[in-house]
């Protein structure tokens, strides 16, 4: 047992001497097996403890300042890059390795690596370039090479993406220095889609633009500024090419949106009786003379008792003088079931607008629906809003009087005081009846002012003739007298809308 125990000892020793022994020489330095592995170990220690720190910070403090995901990511890299390098260089010093004996090493050992691995330095710089300069952040929807998804992790070789499907797609950082990237959410994520249709040839172009917006518009991820806005696109082989243009601020939710908007356009089309045609071709027939003559033929031996084979086609005589609209009996439509551009008509600014003035004011604005008794706007809210009434009536009530003002009815229009001034609404609106109402909002007022002069005239006017309330806001004082409420608002207007 003795020799055993002996040879235990010196293998032991043995292996501790091999251990200490030194390897290599850095400075007055020397390196053994169990330096490397200590130093190895404090390493990975370092490493451990940086990422620790730069969780708690982003953790901590960064989401207590309000920061955006992207810049919380970011700045968590760099400051778990910055600790881990600090980390290593105390690691080193307390090593008692000279650090300034290390630099024609690292020079040459810095060559070695460039030449040997280019590819992950490179990715190793990109990595730095994405990060510094914060134009692809975690959380970013970007689109590289015909692929979408978003941005998951950021680190010193690769990206992470996750696709709209769901995968998860590792990318070099390089990719994203030589290749052309679209980020959706860089500064603004809003985005324009642009939604082709087509319809057959003898199709409204009004109608189909009014179908088109009201589909957009009931689609509530479609933002309302920018406005919805309908193109004729040109004349296709088979059907009138219009193309639908809204604006969202989800663009990685584009193709669900796109989808609820198609949806909704064919149930407007299907509402209106606008048809999407199928592919059309002509067929010509080069010797029509002896089709003519086959047709004749069987037609004479059907009159001399023959009869077609049972798989023939008859066509049906229809008198020529008999149409459609002669077995198709309407009754009187009600408003709910006019067309706006009829809507319109019955306004007497816009009665003598063409149809091609009519689309573009259609464009403008939106008609809805409000039932008796509903209140349209109420007093001291913001005013956001122009109202025109295509029909019914409504009454206009003072909450803050607790009285009656007044009652509108078809053609006039309310809602202008409050964006004239930039004050809370003055009155409180609700609807006498069902009344339908063609609804402006601020921003797309100026360029409706600017194609209807006429209806800049006419808001002028009818607020002049308001004189008490106008001198209640402040609008008008007594020293105006000089000049009368008309030009005074008419230049009100001028000033505001620019037009």
């Amino acid at each position: 047992m003795n020799w055993i125990t002996e040879r235990a000892d010196r293998f032991f020793e043995n292996l501790l001497g091999a251990m200490t022994t030194p390897i290599f020489f850095v400075g007055d330095t020397h390196l053994s097996i169990s330096a490397i592995v200590k130093l190895l170990i404090l390493a990975i220690f370092t490493f451990i403890i940086a990422r620790l720190i730069s969780e708690g910070i982003k953790r901590s403090l960064l989401v207590r300042m309000g920061l955006d995901r992207g810049s919380r990511e970011a700045i968590s890299t760099i400051i778990s890059y910055v600790f881990a390098t600090f980390g290593c260089i105390f690691v080193l010093q307390g090593a008692g390795i000279n650090l300034t004996s290390l630099t024609v090493l690292a020079g040459v050992v810095g060559i070695g690596f460039g030449f040997g691995s280019q590819n992950l330095a490179s990715n190793f710089i990109s990595g730095l370039t994405l990060l510094f300069e914060h134009q692809i952040r975690v959380g970013d929807f970007i689109e590289i090479d015909n692929l979408l998804g978003t941005v998951e992790t950021i680190s010193i070789r690769s990206t992470i993406i996750k696709t709209i499907d769901g995968l998860f797609v590792i990318i070099p950082n390089i990719k994203f220095v030589e290749t052309n990237i679209i980020n959706w959410s860089y500064r603004d994520p809003r985005c324009r889609l642009r939604i082709p249709v087509g319809v057959a040839y003898g199709s409204d172009p009004v109608i189909v633009t009014e179908a088109l917006l009201i589909a957009a518009r009931m689609e509530s991820n479609v933002l309302s500024h920018p406005s919805p806005k309908v193109w004729f696109r040109g004349f296709g082989d088979n059907a009138l090419n219009f193309e639908l243009l809204v604006w969202i601020d989800q663009p990685q939710e584009s193709d669900a949106i796109k989808s609820a908007v198609n949806f909704l356009i064919d149930y407007e089309f299907r509402h209106r009786s606008i048809e999407i045609p199928f592919p059309q071709r002509d067929l010509w027939l080069r010797n029509p003379q002896e089709l003519t003559k086959f047709f004749n033929h069987h037609k004479d031996d059907n009159s001399n008792g023959k009869v077609f084979p049972q798989n023939a086609k008859h066509s049906a005589e229809i008198p020529s003088n008999s149409t459609v609209s002669d077995h198709k009996k309407y009754g009187a439509k009600s408003p709910n079931n006019w067309t706006l551009r009829d809507l319109l008509r019955r306004v007497t600014y816009f009665e003598q607008c063409t149809d091609l003035e009519l689309r573009q004011l259609i464009e403008y604005g939106y008609r809805q629906l409000f039932p008796a008794g509903q209140i349209v706007c109420k007093e001291n809210d913001p005013g956001d809003s122009f109202y025109i009434i295509l029909s019914g009536t409504v009454e206009v009530l003072s909450q803050k009087a607790d009285q009656y003002i007044a009652t509108l009815h078809e053609g006039e229009f309310f809602g202008e005081i409050s964006l004239l001034l930039g004050t809370p609404r003055t009155a409180t609106v609700k609807t006498s009846e069902d009344a339908i109402l063609f609804i402006v909002e601020r921003h797309d007022l100026q360029k409706l002012l600017i194609e209807q002069p006429n209806l800049a005239d006419q808001i002028a006017q009818k607020l002049s003739e308001r004189q008490q309330a106008l001198r209640d806001l402040g609008l008008l004082d007594e020293d105006s007298l000089g000049q009368t409420p008309f030009i005074k608002i008419r230049k009100r207007i001028q000033v505001l809308f620019g037009i």
